[in-house]
């Protein structure tokens, strides 16, 4: 059995992650437009039908910007905290918003949805797990420091998107002001590369078959940078920097962490991301919120 796994989009300008198996899937965030979403799905042939629900890891715009029109078009539940759902001042579907606890999964059919409390500069932030078949995938991205709800979680992860935001040297001398900088590389912040390389490192299970590495600064970072210091450390695990522009491939995890491919995307190449312009990025008013980073 497995597990078929893509990021639609990861980055300040939007994030959103599909995760599901042959029957029903799940959209972790929904940061970009609803018809990005359809457009990027299709492309990938997945039907928007499968989806069975969305998770909103916290209330920042490029992780909710499409949340409510998909909900509305596909009367989808959206699985929210009461505090993130307030600040993030969506207006949902009260019959399709639906609260969750920390480590009381979530079931839609083979799939099982875990959250688990993270540190990032949120109102009551959180990641999720994605289990089926025996199989688990893991999303953490917006993290400020590797706490014991994330070392736990990516101890158990067959796949996983983790965040490597910013390269140290980049983000230091780049044109950020001092105390946006401060912010980022803060506990509440989010991951540099090198902390990112330390916590796969450390914490990698030896199942481990596929890294997307995720969540990549435009001004700060670079995908080449990324899938180098990765590779060079990976063990004989996958490693597939996603884009800020354009989805995936469609991986499949299998029981025996063989990886195959599906509907390869226009542009990547060896698993590395593109780097070109798109009329999705942005927040939608043609600037990109800094503290988003």
């Amino acid at each position: 059995m497995s597990l078929y796994i893509t990021s639609l989009n990861s980055g300040s300008n939007g994030n959103c992650y599909y995760i599901g198996n042959e029957h029903e899937a799940v959209l972790i965030d929904a940061g970009i437009s609803c018809r990005e979403t359809e457009r990027r799905m299709r492309r990938l042939g997945l039907p928007m039908q499968k989806i069975r629900a969305i998770f909103i890891t916290h209330e920042h715009t490029d992780h909710t910007r499409g949340t409510e029109y998909i909900s509305r078009k596909y009367h989808l539940p959206v699985f929210i905290t009461a505090k993130t759902h307030r600040h993030s001042r969506m207006k949902l579907d009260p019959a399709l918003v639906n609260s969750f606890s920390s480590d009381t999964p979530v079931h839609f059919g083979g799939l099982s949805v875990n959250a688990f409390p993270k540190r990032h500069d949120a109102t009551e932030p959180h990641s999720f797990t994605v289990s089926g078949d025996g199989i688990t995938v893991g999303i953490f991205t917006d993290i400020g420091t590797a706490c014991e709800h994330v070392i736990h979680n990516l101890s158990r992860c067959h796949a996983a998107f983790l965040e490597s935001n910013y390269d140290e040297m980049m983000l230091e001398t780049g044109s950020y002001p001092v105390y946006l900088k401060r912010r980022i590389r803060g506990d509440d912040g989010h991951l540099s590369n090198m902390q990112a390389l330390e916590l796969f490192t450390t914490y990698r299970p030896p199942f481990m078959s596929l890294l997307v590495l995720s969540h990549l600064s435009a001004q700060n970072n670079h995908p080449e940078i990324v899938y180098d210091l990765f590779s060079k450390n990976a063990n004989g695990t996958r490693i597939v920097v996603a884009s800020r522009y354009e989805e995936t491939e469609v991986f499949c995890i299998e029981e025996n962490n063989v990886i195959s491919q599906k509907h390869q995307p226009r542009g990547n190449n060896k698993g590395r991301a593109t780097n070109l312009p798109s009329p999705t990025s942005g927040n939608g008013s043609g600037q990109v919120s800094l503290f988003l980073e």
